[in-house]
C-alpha cells in the first residue's frame, strides 16, 4: 500500500496511463479532476462530488455487473455525500447528473470494452460500505486514492495460463454434463485451455474484442482436432469422438452478460438490458460462426455423444464433482478470488446437479428444471452471503453460467448455416427458452430474500 505522496501520485500515473487503456479510449485523470482535494468529501464543492460519484459508477460497471447495481453503488455514495443523483446506465457508457441545493452538475463517463471481473464487483462493494460509513472524515482525494488502489490490484488476479487452464477444466466438466466420456473430455481440455489462452493473449495486446473471439474459437477447435488425431495413433476408434469439439469452444459464451440482461429487464432497466443482451448475442454469433467454418473446412461434425452406461448413482455423484469443477473454473475466468470460486462451485454443484437429476428421474422439461436451478441457486447465494462479504451477483452468475445452452446455440447456427432451417428452430426454441428461464429464477430467487429487490424503490 502506498504511503508517500510521491507513490501515490505514481500510482495514479498507473492507473490513468493510456497504457492500460484502448487505443481509441481516452482515460480520464481523476486527480487533475479535483478542485479542492483536501476538503472533507460531504462538504466538497457538488463538481468534485459528481468526479466521485462518476468514478464509483464506472468502476463497478468495469466489472460486469448490471446496470440496476451500478446505479444503487452510486446512489448509495451520493446519499453519504448529501446529494440526489440521477444515472444513466449502458453497456459501457454512464450519464450521471448531480443535484445540491440548486445547483447541478453532468457528467458522461465511458469504457473501452466490456468484460467480467467479479473481484471487482466483490471490492468496490466493500468500498462503497467503506464510504458510507467514513464519508464526514474522508477528503476527495482520500476516495479518489482508495479507488485508485482497487482499480489497479484488480486489472487480473491470474497469469494467461492460469485463465487457460481454468477454462480447459470448466469446458472439460461441461463436456461430460452434456454427455461425453473421457476422450471428448480431454480433447475439450486441450481446445479450451489452448483457445482461452489465445484470448487473453490478444486481448492483453488490446487486440479488438470480436477479433480475439474469432481466434480463440478457431483455435480451440483446431487444437481439438490435432488432440483427436494424436489419440487415434493410440485407439482406432478415436476419431469416432469429434462431437465434442463444441465443449471445447464453449468457454466464449458470455454467460454473465446474458443472464445479467434478463435481471436489469426484470428491473425494468431496458437500455443496458437490451445492451447486454445485443453483445451477448453478437458474441454468441461471432462464435458460433467462427466454429461452423472451422468445421466444415476440417469435417467435423455436432454429432450426439455415444452413451456412457454409468448408473444413475454413479453419474448423481459425477454430475455433482463436475458441475463443481465448471462453476470454479468460470469462475476463476471472471477473476474470482479462489474462495468465492469454491463458493460459487458449491452452489453450482448442488443446483447443477438438482436440475440434472430432475429432468433424467422426474422427467421435468428442460425449462422448467433451468428454473428449478436457478431458483435453488439464488436462495443458497442468499445463505451463503449471510456469512460472508461476497456479493450475490458473484455467486449466483458464475454458479448458473453452467447452465446457459452453448451446445443449443452452436447447433442453431450450424443447421442455419447448413440451410436446415427446421432443425434450426428448434434448437433455437429450445435455447431460448433455457435461457430465459435461468433470468427469472434468479430474479424469483432476490424477491423472496432480498426487500431492497422486492419493491420498485
Amino acid at each position: 500500500m502506498p504511503e508517500t505522496d510521491d507513490e501515490w501520485n505514481e500510482l495514479a500515473e498507473v492507473v490513468s496511463s493510456s497504457k492500460f487503456h484502448h487505443p481509441h479510449h481516452m482515460p480520464v485523470r481523476w486527480h487533475k479532476t479535483i478542485r479542492n482535494g483536501d476538503m472533507r468529501a460531504v462538504d466538497a464543492e457538488l463538481a468534485d462530488k459528481t468526479a466521485v460519484i462518476a468514478r464509483v459508477g464506472i468502476l463497478t460497471l468495469s466489472g460486469g455487473t448490471g446496470g440496476w447495481r451500478v446505479r444503487e453503488a452510486m446512489n448509495r455514495i451520493a446519499r453519504a455525500l448529501g446529494v440526489v443523483c440521477s444515472a444513466d446506465v449502458s453497456l459501457l457508457t454512464i450519464e450521471c447528473t448531480c443535484v445540491d441545493r440548486g445547483q447541478h452538475e453532468t457528467l458522461i463517463v465511458t469504457l473501452p470494452t466490456t468484460g467480467v471481473n467479479t473481484e471487482r464487483v466483490w471490492r468496490m462493494e466493500t468500498l462503497m460500505k467503506d464510504f458510507e460509513n467514513c464519508a464526514s472524515q474522508l477528503t476527495i482525494r482520500e476516495m479518489h486514492r482508495l479507488m485508485d488502489q482497487v482499480e489497479y490490484q484488480t486489472r487480473s488476479s491470474y497469469s494467461p495460463a492460469q485463465v487457460g487452464f481454468a477454462s480447459a477444466l470448466a469446458c472439460a466438466a461441461f463436456v461430460f454434463l452434456l454427455g461425453g466420456g473421457p476422450i471428448e473430455m480431454l480433447c475439450a481440455f486441450v481446445g479450451a485451455g489452448v483457445g482461452n489462452f489465445t484470448r487473453r493473449k490478444l486481448g492483453d495486446h488490446r487486440i479488438t474484442h470480436f477479433a480475439c473471439v474469432g481466434a480463440a474459437v478457431s483455435a480451440a477447435c483446431v487444437a481439438y482436432l490435432l488432440t483427436l488425431l494424436a489419440l487415434s495413433f493410440l485407439l482406432p476408434n478415436a476419431m469416432s469422438h469429434e462431437a465434442g469439439y463444441i465443449g471445447a469452444m464453449l468457454f466464449v459464451i458470455p454467460g454473465f452478460p446474458l443472464i445479467t440482461s434478463g435481471l436489469d429487464i426484470a428491473k425494468l432497466d431496458f437500455k443496458s438490458g437490451i445492451e447486454r443482451l445485443c453483445y451477448a448475442l453478437t458474441v454468441i454469433l461471432v462464435a458460433t460462426l467462427f466454429g461452423w467454418l472451422v468445421a466444415t473446412v476440417v469435417h467435423l461434425q455436432p454429432d450426439n455423444f455415444a452413451p456412457l452406461g454409468l448408473s444413475p448413482e454413479v453419474t448423481c455423484l459425477l454430475r455433482l464433482a463436475m458441475s463443481f469443477c465448471g462453476v470454479f473454473g468460470f469462475s476463476i475466468m471472471f477473476n474470482s478470488p479462489v474462495k468465492m470460486a469454491a463458493l460459487a462451485g458449491v452452489i453450482g454443484a448442488v443446483a447443477n446437479t438438482l436440475r440434472l437429476e430432475a429432468v433424467d428421474l422426474a422427467s421435468m422439461p428442460p425449462e422448467a428444471a433451468a428454473l428449478l436451478g436457478a431458483l435453488v441457486a439464488g436462495l443458497l447465494a442468499s445463505e451463503i452471503r449471510k456469512r460472508y462479504t461476497y456479493p450475490r451477483i458473484s455467486l449466483t452468475v458464475p454458479s448458473i453460467v453452467i447452465m446457459v445452452p452453448g451446445l443449443y446455440m452452436y447447433r442453431a447456427v450450424y443447421y442455419l448455416a447448413n440451410y436446415q432451417v427446421t432443425n434450426c428452430l428448434i434448437w433455437l426454441t429450445r435455447a431460448s427458452l433455457i435461457v430465459t428461464f435461468l433470468p427469472i429464477g434468479l430474479a424469483c430467487a432476490r424477491i423472496l430474500t432480498d426487500r431492497h429487490w422486492r419493491y420498485n424503490s
